[in-house]
């Protein structure tokens, strides 16, 4: 097997904030922002398992799709890097406001904490979950993609699956341009693996669609499909909110339609896999 080819400019201080730098935080495009988590949510409320069962979620503390998955009735263990990130007590949501007892289709599940590492998932058995989400682009941040994936296949019950988010070389791409890294921009395309430096000094690993789904076939999982997480771009969402604030549920409607997109139009790439059996 032919060595695996890595761009990984090496950059000085980063540039001052530009438009691909937006996405590297969450705290600006706010009305982007907003609808951006709208459609995650709906897309996870779209893949959930129908019946309850036990999820693993990867995601780290900022994700928001946990207390959906609970009040499906699933229950929920998080994996937080410290025990000062744990929440203090859980809020079922339901579309972005607190959910009462009569709303409730089904007894909602357990949500639970538990400290370690999302890379090597050694506290947990083979085979233990039915779900796995890898959402907020945590695949992207452990570079050794193929190790992470791995873990996910062994403790996934046969016929589980996992839902994972990654960032694109679209963003990776627009990234390096922003940072005048012009070699590495030519050669990114052809690259086996392409590494990143984010505007906050980390790197961040990059896929295609392809390379996605290699890499979920060679761990053992079936890929069941590969779209972008948002199609419609921040300033076109920007300016339809200034101008309706009331439009949000029609920009997420307009977003789950769009599932047959390109895969090069959007910054984070969105998956959904299977464990034969």
């Amino acid at each position: 097997m032919a060595p695996r080819r890595t761009a990984n400019p090496v950059t000085g201080p980063p540039p001052p904030r530009s438009p691909a730098a937006h996405f590297a935080t969450t705290d600006s495009l706010s009305a982007y922002w907003q609808f951006y988590w709208a459609v995650a949510g709906a897309q996870l409320a779209r893949w959930l398992p129908r019946e309850p069962g036990r999820i693993l979620d990867l995601s780290g503390p900022e994700y928001r799709g946990a207390p959906r998955a609970v009040a499906a009735g699933h229950d929920v263990v998080t994996l937080l890097p410290s025990v000062e990130l744990a929440p203090r007590r859980t809020l079922t949501l339901v579309n972005g406001n607190a959910e009462t007892p009569t709303q409730r289709r089904r007894p909602p599940g357990r949500l639970r904490s538990v400290v370690g590492d999302s890379t090597f998932l050694s506290s947990f058995a083979s085979g233990v979950f039915d779900g796995v989400i890898a959402d907020n682009r945590v695949l992207s941040q452990h570079l050794v993609t193929e190790a992470s994936l791995a873990e996910i296949a062994r403790v996934l019950r046969p016929g589980g699956r996992t839902l994972l988010c990654v960032d694109s070389v679209v963003l990776g791409m627009a990234l390096l341009a922003e940072q005048d890294c012009w070699p590495e921009l030519s050669y990114a395309p052809s690259a086996d693996v392409l590494l990143v430096p984010w505007p906050d000094g980390t790197i961040t690993r990059c896929f295609t669609a392809e390379q996605l789904a290699e890499l979920l076939t060679d761990v053992g999982l079936e890929l069941e499909w590969v779209r972008p997480r948002t199609v419609l771009s921040a300033s076109t969402v920007e300016m339809v909110m200034d101008d309706d604030p009331r439009a949000l549920n029609r920009l997420v409607e307009m977003e789950l339609k769009a599932e047959e997109a390109d895969d090069y139009v959007g910054v984070h790439l969105l998956a959904s896999a299977v464990k034969p059996g």
